[in-house]
């Protein structure tokens, strides 16, 4: 039996005077004598390479379990320390994690287990990771971590630069630091689809959620986009979650805030007698979004497929009219291979003869972004060199 132990605070970064971390002496010397101690057992399973994220950041860690005969007793606390040190050049950055343990019974079976992580730039690492629970019992390892993009993906422009340690994020939500943008007020329209990619799913998973979260932060992060409208809805519950119009930023805390809100395992009841709600409330979106009178420079559709029964009717797409602005679709797909069929919005974007983006890893995210800005670009420079001639 695998259980987790306690509550895990997550791993912050240690500062002190002067930039100095101050450690006890015995913690100092474990981490300075690179061999592993058994003192407190554990097992210790680090990971060696490092894999960048939809966030585009090199994603490092490791896993412990501790036999819970060897935590019986009273109340512990379980004290993780360990630093991250490029190889190359650059100081050592420390971590400390605490977690507490509660009292378990003398004749307890099973394992304790928790994790921790970190986020570096491109580069090699050196790991040096202690534990220990206030009787002093100590288990210690020692790793080394590689980050390395492959040479087809050289050009992908990372989120933190090479050789660098961060701690890692735990809020999805975060506000974005401020961009200087372009002084080509260049807008768009995002129509994001929060929604789990299994549509079965009664609940977001976080992989699902950083990757949609990160569509909007690569679109937020381009200093050629000026000005941002967003509408977030999610299909299976048929609402509209979240609205901003034309901001010089997305809101991302009052966006998590209204998205904490989604209630995925519960179904209207009308919803279920009518079959085709989902349709209607799609058709619905797509008709007062793209219809409205005060139209952006570019539409773009974020989110995982929506197979419907029935497509949008041409007769609907018809009453939006002619669009001179392009319509993209950046479709979160981790399995292509297992739909590889164009979804409802897709033949939605394909009437407008947008184009359709399939986001399965984050080269696939950077260069879709990279590409989508830049064809928007030289849409909005044709249109306004063509509204130049007819005056």
């Amino acid at each position: 039996m695998m259980v987790v132990c306690g509550v895990a605070n997550g791993q912050l970064v240690m500062t002190g005077t002067g930039g100095m971390v101050r450690l006890f002496g015995t913690d100092q010397a474990i981490l300075e004598v690179p061999e592993p101690r058994k003192d407190l057992p554990c097992s210790v399973t680090p990971t060696k390479t490092a894999q960048v994220g939809f966030d585009l950041k090199f994603h490092g860690g490791y896993e412990v379990t501790v036999p819970m005969k060897d935590l019986a007793g009273q109340e512990n606390l379980l004290t993780i320390i360990f630093r991250v040190t490029p190889v190359k050049s650059g100081d050592a950055t420390y971590f400390i994690q605490r977690i507490r343990v509660p009292e378990i019974a003398e004749d307890a079976k099973g394992d304790a287990a928790f994790h921790g992580s970190f986020d570096v730039g491109e580069g090699n690492y050196k790991v040096d990771w202690l534990m220990r629970d206030r009787a002093e019992r100590v288990c210690s390892n020692y790793w080394d971590v590689e980050a390395q993009l492959p040479d087809k993906d050289n050009q992908m422009a990372l989120a933190i630069g090479a050789s660098a340690v961060r701690q890692s994020e735990t809020e999805y939500f975060r506000q974005e630091p401020p961009v200087q943008r372009e002084e080509d007020p260049t807008t768009v329209k995002i129509l994001l689809n929060y929604a789990p990619q299994n549509p079965r799913s009664s609940a977001m998973r976080p992989i699902d959620t950083s990757a949609l979260v990160s569509i909007l932060r690569n679109i937020a992060r381009d200093p050629r986009v000026s000005r941002f409208s967003l509408v977030a809805f999610c299909m299976q519950e048929q609402k509209i979650l979240y609205r901003q119009e034309n901001a010089e930023k997305i809101d991302f805390p009052a966006l998590g805030e209204a998205l904490a809100k989604i209630q995925l395992g519960r179904v209207d009841l009308t919803r279920l007698a009518d079959k085709k709600s989902d349709i209607r409330f799609l058709t619905d979106l797509i008709r007062s979004e793209l219809g409205t009178s005060d139209r952006p420079d570019a539409f773009i559709f974020a989110g995982p497929k929506v197979m419907l029964e029935h497509n949008i009717e041409t007769e609907a797409l018809k009453e939006i009219g002619s669009l001179e602005a392009p319509v993209f679709y950046m479709n979160y797909n981790l399995f292509p291979n297992a739909v590889p069929w164009r979804d409802t919005i897709g033949n939605a974007v394909k009437y407008f003869k947008g184009l359709e983006y399939t986001i399965s890893r984050p080269r696939d995210l950077w260069s879709a972004t990279t590409e989508v800005v830049g064809r928007i670009q030289k849409s909005r420079s044709a249109r306004i060199a063509q509204n130049a001639k007819s005056n």
